[in-house]
């Protein structure tokens, strides 16, 4: 257990510190609350160890309950902060978290007088029920108002690992309810003198009574956790795939964007001496598929439908594949035709499939179609306007 708890605490500890301190500035919202959550998380965790338990308890008898306790409180007031400054503008989410600090405030003091009197008293069993009344009380509140606003946040976001981190911190609030029924019985048991719950035995496993008093917050501090990190671990994953794409997509263009560049230099917008994909490969793909669609809309009183229209019996029409191989097929007939200065007897319309394009990443996914066939699947154009393919 000791491995179990101080583990946990460490890798708290550490998620704590990187997201305070190794962020940079300026910080992002919640990044305070966030710290403060996974500090909290940290310290019940440390609580919880054996190691730690006694050690503190050689001080001051049973005062790990309390500890443990009151950084949950602290913790779960956290969690809601961080959501709090997620959902709101930050005045009102200001007003709202300072009414929960107030709230735990009150909640904490009035735990530690409780414990404080209960100890005079030799533990005794109502006072330790009010004691469990109030930490019970205050931690449900926090939960439900946590679950609530993230289930109502993850409807609404568009960014894919927020919603899933979202789904799963709430997924973890569902442990945290288990956990908080385990208490409420243990209330009742004690408020009314029942004797169902051995309070005397200390766990030492996972399972059994176990299962609802360590295992159950221990698995809502977990996914909470990583579903509140996960946004920003996924973050910087994404985006190093993103210019990854971006700067394969770049290349990828090449072939074609020299013959259109070479036929027409007018539609390069500036000199590319120096070009760094990995500082600014957005801007490059973008000036690159803007100079793309550039020289295909200069070609089109070039574009034959005749070329067309015997493309689509060579390649097909059926799929948007085929029809980026008949795309392909006319910008080379339109670029011989630009070299001789001839003008297309019938003008061909735009491809269909390059008008439903709405936003760049799905217009660089169309000129990356109809790149690798002008490359790879589109030979010589016959003087009938007839496309032979690339190994026919």
């Amino acid at each position: 257990m000791n491995y179990v708890f101080l583990g946990m605490a460490l890798l708290l500890a550490a998620a704590a510190g990187y997201w305070v301190f190794g962020r940079g500035t300026p910080r992002p919202a919640g990044t305070w609350a966030m710290g403060a959550l996974l500090g909290a998380f940290a310290l019940a965790f440390a609580s919880y160890a054996p190691l730690v338990e006694d050690a503190v308890e050689t001080l001051v008898p049973n005062v790990a309950r309390l500890l443990s306790n009151s950084a949950s409180l602290a913790a779960a007031t956290a969690v809601v902060a961080v959501i709090l400054q997620l959902n709101l503008d930050p005045s009102e989410a200001r007003r709202r978290i300072r009414v929960r600090l107030v709230l735990l405030a009150v909640a904490v003091v009035g735990m530690a007088s409780l414990f404080t009197y209960e100890e005079m008293t030799h533990r005794s069993p109502r006072v330790y029920a009010v004691y469990l009344l109030l930490y019970v009380s205050y931690l449900g509140f926090a939960v439900v108002d946590f679950m609530l606003q993230a289930v109502r946040q993850s409807k609404s976001t568009r960014r894919g690992s927020v919603r899933v981190g979202l789904r799963m911190a709430a997924a973890g609030c569902v442990f945290a309810l288990i956990y908080i029924a385990y208490k409420t019985t243990r209330l009742i048991d004690l408020g009314l003198g029942l004797g169902l719950i051995d309070s005397t035995s200390e766990c030492s496993t996972l399972v059994g009574r176990c299962a609802f008093s360590v295992t159950a917050p221990a698995l809502a501090v977990l996914l909470i956790c990583l579903g509140l990190t996960l946004p920003a671990v996924a973050y910087p994953i994404s985006q190093a795939r993103r210019r990854r794409w971006e700067a394969r997509s770049f290349e990828e263009l090449g072939g074609l964007w020299q013959d259109l560049s070479s036929a027409m230099p007018h539609i390069v917008l500036e000199p590319a001496d120096a070009e760094d994909m990995s500082a600014d490969s957005d801007f490059l793909l973008q000036r690159r598929v803007i100079e793309i669609s550039d020289g295909i809309l200069t070609l089109r009183p070039y574009r034959s439908r005749n070329v067309q229209e015997a493309a689509e019996g060579v390649f097909g029409a059926g799929t948007v594949r085929d029809a980026a191989a008949v795309e392909a097929a006319v910008v080379k007939a339109a670029l011989r035709s630009l070299e001789t200065g001839r003008f297309a007897d019938d003008v061909a319309p735009p491809s269909a499939e390059a008008a439903s394009r709405k936003d760049l990443r799905a217009d660089t996914e169309w000129l990356l179609l109809v790149a690798d066939a002008y490359t790879n699947r589109v030979g010589r154009v016959a003087g009938d306007g007839r496309p032979e393919p690339v190994g026919a």
